[in-house]
């Protein structure tokens, strides 16, 4: 296709949103970003902040079903439950689950890998010339362990990362001490990832990637997007409560709130929101000189500018609840047992919505329904880490310089094809 002046109109200003309008902007195409609330208002300012490059092990890993009920009955354990919701999840819970066996275990991790492998040059190439550099920094990914038993019984989990080529290296205690004074003591063993990297303020990142692309004469809008007006099978234009978005193309980047577009695009894939929660150490007296994965509670305690975020906790409970407060206890309790010598001014707390697909792998591609409409969601944990690559990969599938990678096991109409 001709790439300059044709009109993309995009849905959805977090990551992948942002990623995609900036690598078509310098494909020359003309972008409009349109969101409800502005740009990196979710799961794209409330993350991690980690990049992490060997996140490619899914929830759902054999076994999972055994556990599933002591952690919902364990207010200690980063898996919760609004119990009002279970009606509506239960269809969603049933086909989530069903991708918890071996083989299935290994597609995932295959095309995460592909996905989320070389995430640090992705944003770095993403951020280039735009003033967010600042926030990248390239670094390891520690997990810490109370025990080598408790890392030993991970054992499947690294088995997978280390197949696809993730280098890894055992520390005891005293090799943690000399890596990382500031956290000798806390953990009895662990494991230093290197290849990895953090974002030291996602919210000032997105915004700084933001203004670049309004700078370089990007539209962005604040509306909401009720529908999409059709014909003769293709995209016409965006139905917003501002008016009308005629366009060439349209792409779906909106998270969790995509499903609704999604099922008028022909998408069956089903979609959750993965509740998330984050509370900040601001001003702290110390910080782990990279991000740590803290295995006894399964949250990544992460440095920041200015403050030490503690992010994780997967929690059902839809879009329209507010924040449970057991999760925000069960990270502090977590977060004061592995730092409990810590002084900080407050702490702040966070939720929001991680979009889920049933088989943990997003949704990336063209429309079943309309030629000319893209789909970038679901990429639950690693929105932050994959959300560039999918950007670009969007970007050059819509102005025809396909992406070199087999995009399939993305593929909107996929259950169709693979899971029947």
């Amino acid at each position: 296709m001709e790439k300059a002046g044709v009109h993309v109109a995009i849905v959805g200003a977090g990551i992948v949103g942002l990623s995609a309008a900036i690598w078509l902007q310098r494909a020359g195409a003309r972008v409009t970003l349109v969101d409800r609330e502005g740009p990196a208002a979710g799961a794209s300012y409330g993350n991690a902040g980690l990049l992490a490059a060997a996140s490619i092990v899914p929830v759902t890993t054999p076994g999972l079903l055994a556990k599933v009920p002591g952690m919902l009955l364990d207010p200690m354990k980063p898996l919760f439950l609004r119990w009002s919701y279970l009606p509506r999840l239960a269809p969603f819970l049933m086909s989530y689950l069903s991708h918890a066996t071996g083989p299935k275990v290994e597609r995932i991790a295959d095309a995460l890998a592909l996905l989320l492998g070389d995430t640090v040059d992705q944003h770095l190439s993403l951020a280039a010339g735009t003033g967010a550099e600042r926030f990248i920094h390239p670094c390891d990914y520690l997990f810490g362990y109370s025990s080598r038993k408790d890392y030993e019984a991970d054992a499947y989990a690294w088995r997978i990362r280390r197949a696809r080529g993730f280098a890894s290296e055992d520390m005891d205690a005293d090799a943690l001490a000399a890596y990382d004074p500031a956290i000798a003591g806390r953990f009895g063993f662990a494991v230093r990832c290197p290849g990895h990297g953090r974002i030291s303020d996602p919210g000032a990142y997105a915004h700084a990637l933001h203004a670049h692309f309004t700078g370089q004469g990007g539209e962005a809008l604040v509306a909401s997007v009720s529908d999409i007006r059709m014909e003769a099978g293709r995209a016409a234009a965006l139905v917003t409560d501002r008016g009308e978005i005629a366009a060439d193309h349209l792409v779906v980047t909106a998270g969790a709130w995509s499903g609704p577009l999604a099922k008028r695009l022909g998408v069956s894939m089903p979609l959750e929101t993965e509740r998330g929660y984050h509370i900040e150490f601001v001003s702290p007296s110390y910080m782990p000189r990279a991000p740590v994965m803290v295995a006894a509670g399964k949250f990544v305690a992460t440095p920041m500018e200015g403050r030490l975020r503690c992010a994780g906790v997967v929690e059902f409970g839809g879009l329209d609840a507010g924040p449970s407060e057991a999760p925000f206890r069960m990270i502090e309790a977590k977060a004061k047992a592995a730092f409990p010598d810590l002084r900080y001014e407050r702490i702040d707390r966070w939720m929001g919505h991680r979009p889920a697909t049933a088989d943990s792998l997003p949704v990336i591609g063209r429309s079943p329904a309309a030629e000319n409409v893209w789909l970038g969601y679901g990429h639950q944990h690693v929105g932050l880490t994959g959300g560039p690559k999918t950007g670009r990969w969007l970007a050059g599938l819509i102005t025809g310089d396909r992406p070199n990678a087999d995009l399939s096991p993305f593929a909107p109409d996929r259950p169709a094809r693979m899971h029947a």
